[in-house]
């Protein structure tokens, strides 16, 4: 069994922001996402919301993608909400997702900070880059990285040896 330790902080959020995620919708959606998430083997740290949105916090097994994870996680959620029928209006996601890499450390802060999603937005304390979600794909920027490299591959090393050198 291969050792892995792969922690994601994972948020979506519901087409046009719509808020469809009401207290009945959300129980019943959070208990679904767990459930399905078990299933994939990606244990769940957190999970919590708002009206038009999801954060979980996750660890997923190298043998799966990200995306094909929260392609599970959207789309038979949503699906299973709209045979319940539990909205006045069909529950759509939007297109996209926002995923952030955790390490050990780091992870204790996030499940933190998505246990308290409803205090973070009744207080206005959220944190921007936590909230964004894009339909386009947006990596982060390279800054730093040069371009004017045309050699592929390592440079020979050059080292130095004195005559003390064995």
């Amino acid at each position: 069994m291969p050792f892995w330790r792969t922690y994601y902080h994972l948020v979506w959020a519901t087409k046009d922001r719509a808020e469809l995620i009401g207290p009945e919708v959300e129980e019943t959606l959070f208990r679904y996402l767990v459930n399905k998430a078990t299933e994939l083997n990606v244990r769940v740290y957190a999970i919590n919301g708002w009206f038009d949105h999801v954060h979980m916090v996750v660890g997923i097994p190298p043998k799966h993608s990200i995306a094909t994870v929260v392609k599970h996680l959207k789309g038979s959620s949503s699906h299973y909400l709209n045979i319940k029928n539990l909205s006045a209006e069909p529950f759509v996601w939007q297109r996209g997702y926002g995923v952030f890499t955790l390490g050990e450390s780091q992870r204790a802060r996030a499940e933190a900070y998505v246990h308290n999603q409803k205090e973070h937005h009744r207080q206005q304390t959220t944190n921007h880059w936590l909230e964004r979600m894009d339909e386009v794909d947006e990596p982060p920027p390279d800054e730093g990285l040069e371009r004017k490299q045309t050699m592929i591959g390592e440079q020979t090393a050059k080292y130095e040896i004195d005559d003390r050198f064995p």
